[in-house]
């Protein structure tokens, strides 16, 4: 199915009624795998960290990552689950060339927390709740790489390749409840709860949730219901979607597909399906398993974890403020509006600026240099705002240069943009440009009267009482002396020149 065969999107809302369930892979950024000592660097020579347990080999015996586990615990915690007092592994059956156990370690029944929730904010400050069913335990699979085919999958490939680096580095599955009554604002549920809780997973330090780094992924289960019916309709899952943008346009693009199939006469079939970045649309996987399918049985090597009372509420107490209380909390200290925080989040500013506030700035400067000349450069070059080559300390010294008069705001945008060059810090590019504010009064003096000579139509204006006319002769000086004077000196100059009050 097509972009242009899909039931318009208003006309599927009107007819059915989405039903969603999100799974969330987070890696743990542990420094050994989940069951092994294994490293989990990134960027290592393919399968060169591996060993005989998470290989599968025979004899090996795993042994479970302490700090695995209290992650996992402190991730339930922030989502206000229980924590189980006892619960095991167990092994998911199923045989895929990137697991080399042909099963995965993993959580069943007895997950290590369940039952909680999640409250997001949406775009106009409306909070939904979503519900929380689990919270569990397991490992990775290996990374497949398929060449010789057009689009990097394996159908058409010519042969692949499997790098078991990854297998068995620790992953923590948070899994809804199914997501009810968000209507025609399901797709942006959809991608504020995984912001929200890619926002959660970095403030316990748990991992850098990186999405566009596979660090967290999201499997997007949609279904539709007729208006009016309480059961549901049959899932499709897309599978591995890595980025907010993507999580709200594969919800998006599944509704209208599912009303297209329903609305014709056609049945949807239970499967998994591929996002595509380039048009936002899904195809189809393969047909989706159910548990039964995988065998789950306990894992008979592991012995069952059982977190004690006082160890949990220890954690608990070592919690950090959650992200949506710090925001809150942000907001009133900054004076900013609903709307203006939520841009903030969006853009993935707030941790910079608190940064840049805490290196010296005030919080108006550490907003205004990170969500203007700074949110311009990351979207033009396509990388998040963390990612920029340039520090909160040294946007501070920008602000801290501009407040002292030193840059008026046109030489501070060349400083920056001399830093995010690699020209050195904002003082060494201000030294290697000749940057300053030209503060010589005499030499501003002179500029001052050369506008007034070069137009004196001009002048007279402002003399007849038209102050608002010096902007013209503010604008010559400044061409002057190359932008850099601080134009609100020299529009004084100008006045008291002309013998008129400002």
């Amino acid at each position: 199915m097509t972009v242009t065969d899909l039931v318009p999107y208003d006309d599927a809302l009107a007819a059915y009624d989405p039903v969603m369930g999100l799974e969330v892979h987070v890696e743990l950024g542990t420094k050994t795998k989940m069951f092994c000592g294994c490293s989990t660097e990134l960027g290592a020579d393919a399968n060169s960290q591996t060993c005989p347990t998470c290989l599968g080999l025979p004899g090996s015996l795993p042994v479970v990552n302490a700090v695995g586990v209290e992650s996992a615990v402190k991730i339930g915690l922030a989502l206000h689950c229980e924590i189980a007092e006892w619960c095991r592994f167990a092994r998911k059956n199923y045989f895929y060339p990137d697991m080399p156990k042909n099963f995965q370690t993993s959580q069943y029944d007895e997950p290590i927390a369940f039952d909680g929730y999640l409250d997001v904010q949406l775009e106009d400050g409306e909070v939904f709740r979503v519900e929380i069913e689990r919270a569990h335990m397991e490992e990775d699979t290996g990374k497949s790489t398929h060449v010789g085919g057009a689009t990097g999958r394996i159908h058409g490939a010519s042969h692949s390749l499997l790098d078991y680096n990854r297998a068995g580095i620790p992953l923590i599955e948070i899994v809804t409840k199914p997501i009810e009554g968000a209507g025609e604002r399901a797709p942006e549920v959809a991608k504020a709860y995984v912001a929200e809780l890619r926002e959660l997973i970095k403030a316990l330090g748990v991992s850098e949730a990186r999405m566009e780094m596979g660090q967290m992924r999201c499997d997007v289960n949609l279904s539709l219901r007729p208006k009016g019916r309480q059961e549901f309709g049959t899932r499709s899952e897309t599978k591995n979607v890595n980025s907010l943008r993507s999580v709200e346009r594969a919800a998006r693009f599944e509704i209208q597909r599912h009303a297209a199939v329903l609305s014709s006469g056609g049945t949807i079939v239970q499967e998994t399906r591929h996002f595509h970045e380039e048009d936002g649309s899904t195809t189809a996987g393969r047909i989706k398993d159910n548990a039964e399918d995988y065998r789950y049985f306990p894992e008979p090597d592991l012995v069952p974890v059982a977190p004690p009372r006082e160890w949990v509420e220890e954690l608990r107490s070592t919690l950090p403020e959650l992200p949506r209380v710090r925001r809150n909390r942000l907001r009133e200290e900054w004076g900013v509006s609903e709307h203006d925080m939520q841009s903030i989040l969006n853009a993935g500013a707030i941790g910079p600026i608190v940064a840049t506030i805490e290196a010296g700035a005030d919080a108006a400067a550490a907003r205004k240099w990170w969500m203007g000349e700074l949110a311009r450069n990351a979207n033009e070059t396509g990388r998040p705002l963390e990612g920029l080559p340039i520090t909160p300390a040294q946007v501070a010294r920008v602000a801290e240069l501009v407040k002292g008069g030193d840059l008026n705001d046109k030489l501070a945008r060349q400083v920056i943009e001399g830093v995010l060059a690699g020209e050195g810090d904002p003082d060494t590019v201000v030294e290697k440009r000749g940057l300053k504010v030209v503060s010589d009064e005499g030499a501003l003096t002179t500029a001052v009267e050369e506008a007034i000579a070069g137009n004196p139509a001009i002048a007279d204006k402002i003399r007849g009482g038209k102050v608002a006319a010096a902007g013209a002769l503010v604008g010559a000086v400044m061409k002057a002396t190359r932008g850099q004077a601080d134009a609100a000196r020299v529009k004084e100059l100008i006045l008291a020149q002309l013998g008129v009050e400002g």
